[in-house]
């Protein structure tokens, strides 16, 4: 016979939560890195090893705001 598992409420819940934030964090990491690489060999193909310096305020604004457009949405997703 097999046994069932009693879960309750809770448990399964902070499973949810869990699995939520380790997906996330896994998302995020790869993300990051794929970020990181693409910006990097664009920046080599414009640059060459020189670099592309200091980025202007106006574009880490624009970069930031895109950034929080995207919590938003993610947010959105969740009151759904």
């Amino acid at each position: 016979m097999s046994e069932e598992k009693n879960i309750t409420p809770e448990a399964d819940k902070a499973e949810f939560r869990a699995r939520v934030l380790i997906m996330g964090g896994i998302i995020g990491t790869v993300l990051g890195i794929v970020s990181a690489i693409l910006y990097l060999r664009a920046a080599e193909e414009a640059h060459g090893d020189d670099g592309p310096g200091t980025p202007r305020p106006r574009d880490a604004m624009k970069l930031g705001m895109s950034l929080l457009a995207i919590i938003r949405s993610i947010t959105d997703m969740g009151r759904k």
